[in-house]
């Protein structure tokens, strides 16, 4: 079994389960195309998810933006206006404030 993602106009919509052979006779009359992901990120850079966007360029699916604030990089990962605190401490991101906050 495999997985499957349905594409309708850059955006993924849905997530199936399937044997590659449920496409030969499978017909799919609306909008979209259906792409194979994959848990392990070994097909199209990582896991499709709803909402996940599709970049037909570079054969990849794209997070959704996580915050606002946040931009893509070159290699479409998703990074804060500033990096992760290497300090061995946990922390979460705090939109309001647009900084890392510590976790207690």
């Amino acid at each position: 079994m495999a997985h499957y993602a349905k594409i309708v106009d850059g955006i993924v919509t849905q997530v199936i389960v399937a044997e590659a052979e449920f496409f030969d006779t499978f017909v799919d009359s609306t909008a979209g195309e259906w792409l194979q992901t994959s848990f392990n990120g070994s097909i199209r850079k990582q896991f499709a998810g709803v909402g996940f966007s599709y970049d037909k360029t570079n054969d990849e699916f794209v997070q959704s933006q996580p915050y606002a604030s946040w931009t893509l990089d070159a290699s479409n990962d998703w990074q804060p206006p500033t990096a992760y605190p290497d300090d061995g401490k946990r922390y979460e991101w705090n939109e309001d404030t647009t900084s890392w906050k510590e976790v207690e």
